[in-house]
């Protein structure tokens, strides 16, 4: 049903008319409106009302699970060891063109201005500072050297199978089992849970390592949720 005014020009003081159009088209006209602004207004109350209540469509466990693993993707500079592929910023204060955005060569090795190729791989964020600040003191005086880390993509993941967002995820630190797991959504109803599996490829060796969920879950045999390395695939059969 809509409420329209019907045109009418009023007076001052005078009440004014409304027309009432219902879908169908048949519309109802002459009478004085006996609800005036206080019922909008209390119309407004009460959708507000509703939505401080809380009315609002719960929160699914996938978008749990997603908040969980943004979460955990979050790279703490302070342990995190570079790898290849991660993009980093290097500065020197005063020194504009000693700032270089740089990404890690396959080799585990950057090259920088005036001291040429530094391993960066291996290192954290502080200990290639203090690298490149060490091999810079020839060159520049009273060198402020600032690393950043831009970008981590080396700690790679793998979760395959039966999970709600198969896929690779980029950590940022290292993640057991059960993280993993969570970051891909969690397991879908026809998951076996107690014959899921890690594969792991240590210096061209190919390693599985069992992994039963439910037991987890329970808090029994803990020692089954490891730590996972970069390229580490956590298949959900």
């Amino acid at each position: 049903m809509l409420i329209t005014y019907d045109g009418y020009s009023y007076g001052y003081g005078e009440k004014p008319r409304l027309k009432v159009i219902f879908r169908g088209g048949v519309g109802l006209t002459g009478f004085h409106s006996q609800v005036h602004w206080k019922w909008v207004i209390c119309c407004l109350g009460v959708v507000l009302s509703l939505v401080m209540c809380g009315c609002t469509p719960p929160v699914s466990h996938l978008t749990e699970a997603q908040a969980a693993a943004a979460a955990v993707a979050a790279p703490d500079q302070g342990k995190y060891l570079l790898g290849p592929e991660d993009a980093i910023e290097i500065s020197v204060w005063k020194e504009p063109d000693l700032t270089k955005q740089l990404v890690v060569r396959p080799d585990g090795k950057i090259t920088y201005p005036l001291i040429g190729e530094v391993q960066a791989a291996g290192r954290t964020v502080k200990e290639l500072q203090e690298e490149i600040l060490k091999r810079l003191e020839k060159y520049v005086t009273d060198a402020h050297v600032t690393v950043i880390l831009l970008k981590a993509q080396n700690y790679k993941i793998y979760v395959t199978g039966k999970v709600n967002k198969p896929g690779d995820f980029l950590t940022g630190k290292p993640v057991n089992v059960m993280q993993a797991i969570s970051m891909a959504g969690g397991l879908t109803p026809f998951a076996s849970p107690g014959s899921i599996m890690v594969l792991r490829t240590m210096g061209g060796k190919e390693e599985v390592f069992p992994f039963n969920y439910k037991e987890v879950a329970k808090g029994q045999f803990l020692e089954q949720n490891r730590t996972l390395l970069p390229g580490d695939v956590v298949v959900v059969p």
